[in-house]
């Protein structure tokens, strides 16, 4: 394999398109350059369907080696320009302000982001990533560091000129765990009401979803009736599901990756058995019938077969506008699993039960879904005063 050509650093160069007819690509873009110690006149070049894209591409190789910077860096992925250049991004860190740092990097960024070059990462991308992260149950300091680093590397690739504005400056993430804080004065604000509403939504879904997929509304149901997350739906196999006492053992989830969506092991590599109830048990059967039982088979897909994400679900069904035209503007995917646990709180279930069936590794995440709903209350209340009612042997300890 030959070893790549790249002009030295700030060194003038001249460029010219050749227009090439018949070929897939006929805009041959070239720019040439003195190599300062060989005096050699070596060259470089790419081709392009248009002009325009042969044009770009000169200026970005020019612009890169007058400012000094690598040109190379300008298309290499995100994960690469980073470990290349963590060193100057982080200077001026203390140790201890570092290590979170990096593993938000390691962990969040670079498994969502890092195959994506340096120049296509826009504020969207980023407001999509973080998105995700919050969506995971990420606490709101692990996606604090994780944008922070990210800020960094986007900033030393700003400084090189790579980019001219530094995307990962991001507003607004924080009103998602304020609007969950603010469930503690109004419980349900981040759940749906009941079981109708929750059919309403899914049929809602499929008659908006292209060809009205049915599989959007089993996905919806499915999710809020296991407190699953959409990417533990998604990576569900006919396999793991026992219907001979009706229970789901979740065992991996589909995520982000570099290349698109894969599956691998659950939040906290904790694989769990949560129940089906007999609402959903039907559909179930269905789908496990529509792929003959195969235990390796997807219980869901998309309409195509592929893989669901939060994201997928979103664009598919056009749940923001969808959600809204029923009044739950309010509602993210990830309120489905919250409506499953406080369903599950507001039946009764005990706390460490509920623990388990969430996939929770801290008793306190747990315990904020057991907020009592008003009738909750006024029984609580009633309960006490029967107590106090009730006949009570003496206290002999006072005789």
């Amino acid at each position: 394999m030959g070893t790549r050509v790249e002009p030295p650093l700030g060194v003038p160069l001249s460029s010219d398109v050749e227009h090439r007819p018949g070929r897939r690509k006929p805009y041959r873009a070239r720019v040439r350059w003195v190599d300062p110690v060989t005096k050699t006149r070596p060259s470089k070049s790419e081709s392009f369907a248009t002009s325009e894209e042969a044009d770009a591409w000169i200026e970005m190789i020019k612009g890169a080696a007058a400012r000094g910077v690598d040109p190379s860096a300008a298309t290499m992925p995100l994960v690469d320009y980073g470990n290349a250049n963590m060193t100057l991004a982080m200077r001026g860190l203390e140790a201890k302000t570092m290590d979170p740092y990096l593993a938000g990097w390691r962990k969040r960024v670079v498994p969502t982001l890092g195959h994506l070059p340096v120049r296509m990462i826009t504020n969207g991308v980023v407001d999509r990533a973080v998105h995700g992260w919050i969506a995971d149950e990420c606490g709101r300091s692990v996606v604090k560091n994780s944008i922070a680093v990210l800020v960094r590397i986007m900033e030393q690739a700003l400084r090189d000129g790579i980019i001219d504005r530094n995307p990962a400056r991001i507003t607004g993430w924080q009103r998602e765990y304020l609007r969950a804080e603010d469930e503690l004065d109004d419980p349900r604000s981040l759940a749906l009401p009941d079981w109708q509403t929750l059919t309403r939504l899914a049929n809602a879904l499929v008659e908006r979803s292209h060809e009205n997929y049915s599989g959007w509304g089993d996905v919806v149901i499915f999710a809020a009736c296991t407190a699953a997350r959409i990417g533990e739906v998604s990576g569900c196999r006919v396999g793991d599901i026992d219907t001979s006492d009706w229970t789901w053992r979740i065992r991996r989830q589909t995520t982000t990756a570099p290349g698109g969506l894969v599956d691998k092991g659950t939040k906290g590599k904790r694989a769990r058995t949560v129940p089906l109830i007999e609402e959903v048990r039907p559909l179930i059967q269905r789908r496990i019938d529509k792929v003959n039982g195969r235990p390796d088979a997807r219980l869901f897909t998309g309409p195509r077969g592929g893989r669901i994400s939060t994201a997928v679900l979103r664009d598919a069904t056009h749940w923001d506008e969808v959600v809204t035209k029923l009044g739950y503007e309010y509602l993210r995917r990830h309120d489905l699993r919250h409506t499953g646990l406080t369903w599950l709180a507001d039946a009764g279930v005990p706390v460490h039960h509920l623990q388990r069936i969430a996939g929770h590794g801290s008793l306190t995440t747990t315990q904020r879904y057991l907020h009592p709903d008003r009738r909750s209350v006024t029984d609580a209340g009633e309960l006490l005063s029967k107590h106090l009612r009730s006949p009570r042997r003496p206290n002999l300890r006072a005789v």
